[in-house]
């Protein structure tokens, strides 16, 4: 068994105790619950404090939590409830549409995968949840960069990587496209990640009005393409979907 890093556990139990004791706790206190010399507890606060997990009180010198743990907090919820509002959506879309559904959020640099429903052709398939993908090539990432300012920034200041022919990495190519995706609603990728794979994504909204998240249709060239574009019943499916999950997020009409 690997063993437990001794600083992290005791941060750890610091947090849970500023959580579930009073609003502010002095030096002393935290260091008397946990059975930890003063010194040992201010580095460990001092150092919570200068990541935002903990705030100290000007006046009274106590600690209380900080808006660090709020923001991550609010993160963590707003990514599981995206999920649960858009399950039965995705489900809906994936028999509608005979190809695989993807959920995905802005994560770093790229495009975490928080949800995947299989195509349902009972065919041998790998599950992605918690894979990654690139911002600038795949539709998903795309619609994230068009919609949301950390996700444009992330993708304008980074490397763009060449993974086909088709990919565009050209900055000012990419802005077009942004802008494209913006006009239109909705983004694609025809084989500019992956050969001979093809995929359109719309983006999710909050009550906010805030882009939170978005879904994409992702299958092979031959049937998500028809003569040489997507398919418009499928833009529409995809479209309908990000609408019905915003809706259930409520962000009303869009």
């Amino acid at each position: 068994m690997a063993r437990s890093i001794q600083s992290l556990e005791r941060a750890a139990a610091m947090l849970r105790l500023l959580a579930g004791g009073e609003r502010r706790l002095g030096l002393s206190d935290v260091a008397a619950s946990l059975g930890l010399a003063k010194g040992t507890a201010h580095g460990i606060l001092r150092t919570l404090q200068q990541e935002g997990f903990v705030e100290q009180d000007p006046v009274s010198g106590r600690y209380q939590l900080g808006a660090e743990l709020l923001r991550l907090g609010n993160s963590y919820l707003d990514v599981h409830e995206l999920r649960a509002r858009a399950l039965v959506w995705t489900d809906d879309l994936a028999r509608s549409s005979g190809e695989s559904v993807y959920l995905g959020v802005l994560h770093q640099q790229g495009v975490l995968i928080v949800h995947h429903v299989f195509r349902p052709d009972d065919s041998r398939q790998v599950l992605e949840v918690g894979a990654m993908q690139p911002l600038h090539s795949t539709a998903l990432g795309k619609v994230l960069s068009a919609y949301d300012p950390v996700a444009h920034s992330e993708v304008a200041e980074g490397a763009r990587k060449s993974f086909t022919a088709r990919t565009v990495t050209g900055l000012e190519d990419f802005e077009g496209i942004l802008d494209l995706t913006r006009a239109r609603g909705w983004a694609s990728d025809v084989e500019e990640t992956w050969e001979g794979v093809a995929s359109l994504a719309a983006p999710i909204h909050d009550r906010r009005r805030m882009p939170v998240g978005a879904v994409a249709v992702t299958g092979a060239v031959e049937r998500v393409c028809e003569d040489g574009a997507l398919r418009p019943a499928l833009v529409a499916a995809v479209r309908d979907c990000a609408r019905a999950v915003s809706r259930d997020l409520g962000a009303g009409r869009f």
